[in-house]
């Protein structure tokens, strides 16, 4: 994306969407809030209609909604789309990683490869913005190497929601965040060469590994001080043996009776991003 942005012959009007997601993803723009069109089009340089051109392109890619008579507001993260976000993530994640590893080219793994050591980078200099940015790059590259159509739009959604999330609460200077770091960043070097082994069923457990690391430190951002409520894990089918179903099978436990809990738990509107909009000073905050 930061590339896309420093190319020299890229237009006002491409220069406006790449930024405008830039900021959307790092919550300089934060979720909710909404969009002074004439602000934005004096500020990238361009008019009011190629701007619309651009919010329209980017209410599609899922980083803003338009309103009759009110104009675009950011995606809010809301109540129901955390819950659908913890009931989709693994099976997204998962299926797309199978895909990969089956439709992979040469050039992508290059690719994929130049990206990790970016993320590496990121990482080592504590840079939360470019470890988020990175990170997403990272995903959505497995997206386009899976080459479905059906599922690129779910994937682009769930990865702004899950960049803003991760924006919220990593500290790169918490000791169990480091532990967590280090995890995340062996698992994307293993799922790497996964992909690039033809392994189908390896790449969808470590990538449904990869999920549950990050499942478990946003549970503990969004869970109240003093209580014990699971937002959700894996399925039991697909982190055993029947790994081939997680395409098409939810969670049980979302399903049934965790679900539920999900809707409790989860925060009306994180509206800044900070542990204290969603239940005080977590103490993980980003």
């Amino acid at each position: 994306m930061r590339g896309q942005m420093d190319g020299a012959g890229i237009s006002n009007k491409a220069r406006c969407a790449d930024d405008l997601r830039r900021r959307i993803l790092t919550l300089d723009l934060q979720p909710g809030a909404d969009l002074d069109e004439a602000a934005l089009a004096q500020g990238y340089g361009i008019s009011r209609p190629p701007l619309r051109e651009v919010l329209n392109q980017l209410a599609g890619e899922g980083y803003v909604i338009l309103r009759s008579h009110k104009g675009a507001q950011v995606a809010p993260m809301t109540h129901t789309t955390l819950r659908n976000f913890f009931l989709a993530a693994p099976m997204i994640y998962a299926a797309t990683a199978r895909l990969a590893a089956g439709h992979r080219t040469a050039a992508q793994l290059d690719q994929l490869r130049d990206i990790q050591v970016e993320f590496r980078t990121a990482l080592d200099d504590g840079d939360t913005a470019a470890r988020a940015l990175t990170n997403q790059r990272f995903h959505a590259l497995i997206g386009e190497m899976a080459g479905n159509e059906y599922l690129a739009p779910s994937l682009r959604r769930l990865l702004i929601d899950h960049t803003r999330i991760g924006m919220s609460f990593f500290d790169p200077g918490k000791p169990d965040l480091a532990t967590q770091r280090d995890t995340a960043a062996a698992q994307h070097d293993r799922l790497i060469d996964l992909i690039d082994a033809g392994d189908a069923d390896g790449a969808a457990q470590v990538a449904l590994d990869h999920w549950e690391l990050s499942r478990a430190q946003i549970e503990r951002f969004v869970t109240p001080r003093g209580m014990d409520i699971p937002l959700g894990e894996a399925p039991d089918q697909v982190r055993g043996g029947h790994r081939g179903q997680v395409e098409l099978e939810a969670p049980d436990q979302v399903r049934g009776g965790h679900g539920d809990q999900v809707q409790q738990e989860a925060p009306d509107q994180v509206r800044g991003g900070h542990a204290d909009h969603v239940r005080g000073r977590s103490g993980t905050g980003g």
